[in-house]
């Protein structure tokens, strides 16, 4: 049988097998294209990605993997096939990864499970060990890229399941948003967030299960001395502030940025004097979620119309390989993580292409001259709609989507 993509009210409920495949491995081919250190020591020879399976997390893997040849160590939570339904995105991204990772020599494991639970970050340390032992390599990473994207996280200290939710805060918002699919331009609105839900968002979105993981890897002494550990976020224009950066997402991120400086301040205490932690703001991204969050489609299809236009446009294999290779690992930085470049808060500014001037009042004024007769011709819905279908494995050059799926990779 053949797989089609079924969309219902911007998301997607099914991936493409053969698809997600051939998508990882045009990321691998970009890596290595664009990374290459060699057999330099400075860069990072082990790796721990937790939220390893699609988006920034995906894309960090591939680089440190196959871009600087590290040993890699991946965890995410992802469910496979059945008889009568694909596996998610991220089960066949996995399969993919290691499967490129064992051709090429690296070596790679993947954790499927609750990434917040403290008996995954256990089992984690226990596979490190026993890959670092395989592979020959001392049993210490030295980055962690932390890129968990949940609805949902239970407390490990008291059990409570906590549910987050994309509103804003203080009043309802009201912002225009376009169908992806359709391409009709309407209005979308949002009730304001409780207090409780607030609350519960940081819970899942915050920093706190991050802050768990370095303070788990440095008990188990598996934590290199030169870590740099990084976290992804996104800030966004002014316009998209009421829904994201001051809204229950931004409430988080803050949390996030706040768990960055008591990472920094642990580690120091450790005698980890070399390992930094570091947000980094990464550019607007079409993901699984960002086709329901009114305005983010419409602001993102002018964005990336401009962006294309002025030659700005990265993948997130793209940005991602810019911030090895200019950023954490510049050769400036190779020697001091406090040669990495960052904005007056100590972030990383990986948005700057975005956020600029030029970029910025190019992009408003497109989004103001829009209409519903224009809009298909004037701003890049079709790469945004492309974007996420390649996402699910859909719209992927070079596969074939009228071949029949083989039945081994829809059964676990």
């Amino acid at each position: 049988m053949s797989i089609k993509p079924m969309i219902r009210n911007n998301i997607c409920l099914n991936s493409h097998p053969q698809g997600c495949a051939q998508g990882v491995r045009q990321q691998i081919a970009y890596a290595r294209k664009t990374l290459d250190r060699g057999t330099d020591p400075r860069i990072p020879r082990f790796t721990l990605v937790i939220g390893c399976s699609t988006g920034y997390g995906l894309a960090s893997r591939i680089a440190a993997g196959f871009g600087y040849g590290a040993a890699t160590l991946g965890v995410s939570l992802e469910k496979a096939p059945t008889a009568t339904k694909p596996g998610t995105p991220g089960y066949y991204n996995n399969q993919t990864f290691d499967a490129e990772a064992a051709k090429a020599g690296f070596a790679a494991r993947t954790l499927n499970g609750d990434a917040y639970a403290d008996a995954l970050k256990a089992e984690t340390i226990a596979a490190l060990r026993e890959t670092a032992a395989a592979a020959g390599i001392p049993p210490q990473v030295d980055l962690v890229i932390y890129s968990l994207a949940s609805p949902v996280r239970t407390d490990p200290d008291n059990g409570v399941l906590y549910r987050s939710v994309i509103k804003p805060i203080g009043e309802p918002y009201q912002g225009t948003t376009v169908d992806m699919m359709s391409g009709e331009i309407r209005m979308a609105r949002a009730e304001p967030a409780t207090a409780e839900e607030i609350a519960h968002t940081i819970k899942v979105m915050g920093g706190e299960d991050w802050e768990r993981w370095i303070r788990a890897l440095i008990e188990a002494k598996v934590l290199s001395p030169r870590a740099r550990t990084v976290a992804y976020t996104y800030i966004g224009p002014e316009l998209s502030w009421p829904i994201y950066k001051n809204g229950t997402i931004g409430r988080a991120k803050e949390d996030l940025e706040r768990a960055c400086k008591a990472i920094n301040q642990t580690l120091s205490q450790e005698a980890l004097a070399t390992a930094r932690a570091f947000v980094s703001v990464n550019k607007a991204l079409v993901t699984r979620s960002s086709a329901v969050i009114p305005i983010i489609p419409l602001y993102v299809s002018c964005l990336f119309q401009v962006m294309k236009e002025r030659g700005l446009h990265e993948s997130c294999i793209a940005q991602i390989s810019r911030l090895f290779r200019e950023r954490l690992y510049s050769e400036a930085a190779l020697n001091d993580p406090d040669h990495v470049p960052v904005d007056p808060q100590g972030r990383i500014r990986m948005d700057d292409w975005e956020m600029s001037q030029e970029v910025q009042a190019e992009t408003r004024r497109l989004m103001e001259e829009v209409t519903q007769d224009t809009i298909l011709e004037r701003a890049d819905v079709a790469g945004f709609r492309h974007d996420f279908l390649e996402a699910h494995g859909f719209e992927v050059p070079g596969v074939d989507y009228e071949a029949d799926i083989p039945s081994f990779l829809l059964s676990s």
